[in-house]
């Protein structure tokens, strides 16, 4: 069947009609033509079909528009756009909506008034008729599935498909300007170089489509390799990494993470979650339903990872400085260059800002500022790794430390996190904490002792170096020594460090890693005793002609003996839950800086007593370190830096004998902390 629509024979054209000019309605109009638009409609389907004169030319039918006819039978829109006005063309089919559930699916309903239905292509008055075909229409589709919003897409640094820069103050972007543009309710606003978004007064970040940057997307090729390299393991891996990783190191927002893989959404970035699979493999063969298992390939897993990390980069979020972060707490991994990247990468996303008032969510700030402080700590302690300069100076860093309401992991409207109580999550955010002001302290002791500057006054000082090394030594040996006494109580290392202590008799113990905070504590008050026996001199120096007094030479080397020994005894004391533990990416470097300094000592003994003390402690020192590693693999790379620091003192000659040498720990620790302070 073809409904038809009869035509009626041509009829003159009436004068032609000047346009008028467009003119912007008033709002007052507008909302009233929206009022009286269901009416109009209804006067328009009881309408009788058109005559023939009144049919628009075949120009002005495409285009949907009036057609005003001029004396030459042209209408005025084809002389505009130069084109044949004509009258051939048979009329569009109408488009029919699809019906949705529980609407009227009848389709004799819907049918317009303006045609009929025929079995001839003539009317009866033998008019030609035109015919439109009928087309079958499809049956009805089934609703979309509801599209479940993610907590990620309300934020600023974590949207799955954008990226921000921040727009400092010396950029051509001045402040100011911005503010003159119209922001919607997202404070946002459009402008030529790109979406501008404010999070307070004065300061705004551009935010930009990852499409729009011209890489090779290979994001879902990287996640396909990644989740093939674990395999079905993949769950069970998150899970060991929020165990043993994230309570210490929380610079994940678990909830949010959580949210996203329990909806199925797999569009993580991946290199972080390559980072995660990375540290959980360290637990693989401590987990019974894993340890039986062929273990996945960590180097290809490693390669997808730093490869993949390059790519993010070029679209700043804080989920490739996560992704950094977690790589660089491999020792394979940790490189001063990718310290660099990350230290630029979170400035472009402003890391470095307080963004306590920012109109961002509430738990976007909180990750925001527990991120950029294990930033932080990722310059300064690489930089004591490396023997290089801090990128991140204190006069451009605003964020304020992160307090215990900070580790809040709850999200509205997601379900609260049931991890509030937990002791261990508990213990793990002390230890980040204290571990952010111990990286304070140890900031300040490379400025002052290790700064090219510091280095310079220590060389114009002369005989008077030793001396200069104490006064600064003092004031920053004090907040070191307050800061240990301040130690909350689960931050102390307990009362299973004593040798002959077992593990309670209900299981195993639970894992601990306050091992790395105090290890960094040991690293901090060696390296500033580490100064002060460089500038010691027992023989005149072409840089200092005049000794060191015996008596201050005496105290300083005494005093240094003492952390020492502590030092080795705390090594000596690690049970098998804190080496199996997670450990800070620098745990390895401050192990080999024990070493070191035992060695510095021994080189610098004055007598062959001394240094054979230093050496039977070194050797022992080796032993503990090899015996650890069969607990913790990381440990090999802290003795390796042992054995090439003992394979450089094999040409110390034999020292002589010396009268009152102390040889034994005894008279050395009556110079303990509070006497060193007093004699300085």
């Amino acid at each position: 069947m073809a409904a038809a629509m009869t035509i009626q024979p041509l009829a003159p054209r009436p004068s032609p009609r000047a346009i008028a000019a467009w003119m912007p309605p008033h709002h007052h109009s507008f909302m009233d033509a929206k009022q009286n638009r269901p009416a109009l409609k209804q006067l328009q389907q009881s309408a009788q079909p058109k005559p023939r004169r009144e049919r628009p030319c075949d120009g002005c039918r495409r285009r949907k528009s009036k057609c005003v006819l001029q004396a030459d039978r042209r209408c005025v829109l084809c002389e505009f756009h130069k084109q044949d006005c004509t009258f051939v063309e048979n009329a569009q089919p109408r488009k029919r909506k699809i019906e949705g559930p529980g609407q009227d699916e009848n389709p004799s309903k819907k049918r317009s008034p303006t045609t009929t239905q025929t079995s001839s292509p003539t009317s009866s008055r033998g008019e030609p008729v035109f015919t439109v075909p009928r087309k079958t229409l499809p049956p009805p589709k089934k609703a979309a599935p509801l599209k479940i919003p993610h907590v990620v897409d309300e934020t600023l640094s974590l949207q799955r498909h954008r990226h921000c820069r921040y727009l400092g103050q010396t950029t051509a972007l001045d402040a100011r300007l911005i503010g003159l543009g119209n922001f919607n309710a997202k404070n946002e606003t459009d402008s030529q170089v790109g979406l501008l978004r404010q999070v307070t007064e004065t300061e705004y970040f551009s935010t930009h489509a990852d499409a729009e940057v011209p890489i090779p997307d290979d994001e879902a090729k990287a996640l396909a390799d990644i989740e093939q390299i674990v395999g079905a393991n993949g769950p069970k891996l998150i899970e060991i990494y929020f165990e043993n990783v994230h309570p210490s190191f929380p610079i994940i927002q678990k909830q949010a993470f959580l949210d996203r893989h329990r909806h199925g959404d797999r569009q993580f970035n991946p290199p972080l979650l390559a980072a995660m699979y990375l540290l959980a493999l360290q637990w693989w063969g401590s987990e019974s339903g894993l340890a039986g298992q062929v273990k996945p390939d960590t180097s290809r897993l490693e390669y997808i990872a730093i490869t993949s990390l390059t790519m993010a980069m070029q679209r700043p979020k804080i989920s490739a400085v996560q992704a950094g972060l977690l790589l660089l707490q491999r020792a394979k991994s940790s490189t001063w260059t990718l310290t660099v990247q990350l230290v630029a990468l979170g400035q472009d996303i402003g890391l470095h800002l307080d963004c306590s008032d920012w109109t961002i969510p509430l738990w976007e700030r909180k990750l925001r500022k527990r991120l950029a402080w294990a930033l932080y700590m990722q310059d300064k302690w690489s930089a004591v790794m490396h023997g290089r300069p801090s990128h991140i100076n204190a006069s451009d860093w605003n964020v304020p430390p992160p307090l215990p309401e900070d580790f809040d992991e709850s999200i509205p409207p997601l379900p609260p996190a049931n991890d509030e109580n937990d002791p261990q999550a508990m213990k793990g955010r002390s230890i980040f904490m204290q571990m952010i002001s111990l990286t304070n302290i140890m900031a300040e002791v490379c400025d002052t002792f290790y700064s090219q500057t510091a280095k310079a006054d220590f060389s114009r000082a002369g005989k008077n170096t030793t001396q200069l090394v104490l006064n600064r030594a003092k004031p920053v040996q004090i907040k070191l020594k307050d800061w240990f006494s301040r130690l909350p109580p689960e931050c102390k290392m307990e009362s299973s460090l004593s040798p002959n202590s077992s593990p309670p008799a209900e299981g195993p113990p639970k894992l601990s890693s306050t091992g790395y905070l105090h290890l960094a504590y040991f690293a901090t008050e060696i390296s500033i005793h580490r100064r002060i026996v460089q500038s010691l001199s027992p023989t005149p120096t072409p840089t200092q002609a005049t000794p060191t007094d015996p008596y201050l030479l005496y105290i300083c080397r005494a005093a240094a003996k003492t952390r020492l020994i502590s030092a080795l005894e705390f090594v000596n004391r690690l049970r098998p839950e804190h080496l199996q533990a997670f450990w800070y990416f620098a745990s390895a470097t401050n192990f080999a800086l024990i070493g070191t300094f035992g060695a510095l000592l021994r080189v610098t003994s004055p007598g062959e007593e001394e240094a054979e003390f230093y050496r039977m402690r070194l050797e022992e020192y080796r032993w503990t370190l090899g015996v650890s590693c069969q607990r913790a693999g990381w440990v090999r790379g802290a003795v390796e830096m042992v054995e090439a620091v003992e394979g450089m003192m094999g040409g110390l000659g034999v020292k002589p004998r010396v009268n009152g040498y102390v040889g034994n720990g005894e008279e050395v620790m009556r110079f303990g902390d509070g006497s060193m302070e007093e004699e300085w």
